[in-house]
Parts: C-alpha cells; structure tokens; sequence
C-alpha cells in the first residue's frame, strides 16, 4: 500500500504529527515524576516497553538526551522510522526472530549497533517481546544488558481514550485529548558474568515488571472513577 518512498514519508510524517498530537493534548500522569534526573543520572539506558504498546515512547527522552530505537527493515518499518526522526528519535533497523529468519531480520546487525550506540553515550529504545509473540520477553534484551552493562528501565504508558487493536500484539491506539499515564520501574542490570540461568531469571523478571508498570498505567490513566 505504501511502497512508494513518497508515500511513506508522506504516511510517516502524519504519523508523527497525530502522536504529537495525542501527547500535547493528552493529560498524563507521570510516575515517579523525577524519572528524567534518574534517567540523566543513568545513562545511557536501555528502555522497554511492551510491543503494541509504545507509540508514545518518543516522549520519554527529552533534550539533549540522546536515543536510538529499534525498527524493524519491512516496509512498514520505513513509515515508522520516518516517524521517529520526525519526533527527535535516532534509528536502528532490525529485528530478531526465530530459525533462519534471525540474520535475514538484520538481528545480528541490530544487535551490534545498539550495543556500540550504548558505548557511544546514547540511549536504547526497543519491545522486549519475542517477535510475532506477545507479551513474552526475548533474550536479546537481556543480552544487550549484559553486553553492554547497562540498566534496562521498563516502561509503561496508557491513555484512558485507546482503540486496542485485536492483532497479536494488542496495538493500543492512542487518542488526543485524553487523561495519561506514563509509568518507569526499578532498573534491571545484568551482571556481565550472569550464566544461561540467571539470563532465564532476569528474563522474568523484566517480563514481570513490564507487566507491572503496563497494569500501573492503565490505572492512572483511567483516573479515580476508573
């Protein structure tokens, strides 16, 4: 549909403006509310959300931070990368699978670039979820971590008003004028020596956490009267 380059830089930036949109009209919470100390004081940091889930993630760095996010190379991928220049955001393309689909994705490459962009000072955006398998945490981010020994900061963010897509990753399409919440957890590190085990443990434990600061902030979004 929008294989022309026109087309999707066109489709790109309106994306852009209508994520704008939702974010400078939108009314957020945000918990704690001196996470970007805490994020400046930390980086560079790798940060997760969970897939479907993170349209409004350009809006966790501010200036002058800087951070690169992890976009997958299908074409649709173009449009979203468009997107996220467009918001402030750096880019790296790739994505992880599984069986032979893995080096085709560009993961490997991926992988190595997000980890010399952590060297470099710069902040990681990324899911954390398996590709094509919802809300179950691939260990590629807990790779990175290890790597690279930086602290992963999961992340949540909700609107009240959503359309949630019923697609294998539950999209949530996020609606201007709506009561916000953004939510970011205790960071997880991963000790450099940590064996297949302890990958297994920090594993569920980022998957819990996502969890947690998701749930979280789809509460505060609600608001008191839910």
């Amino acid at each position: 549909m929008f294989a022309a380059p026109w087309l999707q830089k066109a489709a790109g930036v309106a994306v852009a403006e209508y994520i704008r949109l939702v974010w400078n009209t939108g009314r957020f919470v945000i918990e704690p509310e001196n996470f970007h100390e805490r994020f400046k004081a930390e980086q560079p940091i790798i940060a997760a959300m969970w897939h479907g889930q993170h349209m409004l993630i350009p809006f966790v760095r501010r200036d002058p931070l800087r951070a690169k996010v992890l976009i997958s190379r299908h074409r649709d991928g173009e449009i979203n990368a468009v997107a996220a220049r467009r918001l402030g955001l750096e880019t790296i393309r790739g994505s992880g699978d599984h069986g032979p689909e893995f080096h085709r994705k560009g993961a490997v490459s991926a992988f190595k670039a997000m980890r010399a962009a952590l060297a470099d000072n710069c902040n990681i955006g990324l899911t954390a979820d398996v590709p094509k398998v919802a809300r179950v945490v691939g260990r590629g981010i807990i790779m990175l971590a290890r790597e690279s020994g930086r602290p992963i900061f999961p992340i949540g963010i909700a609107t009240k008003w959503r359309i949630e897509l019923d697609n294998w990753d539950r999209s949530a399409i996020n609606l201007p004028f709506s009561r916000g919440a953004m939510v970011i957890g205790e960071p997880l590190r991963v000790a450099a020596e940590a064996d297949d085990a302890a990958l297994e443990r920090a594993r569920a434990e980022l998957a819990a956490a996502l969890d947690a600061v998701t749930a979280r902030a789809d509460v505060l979004a609600r608001g008191p009267h839910g």
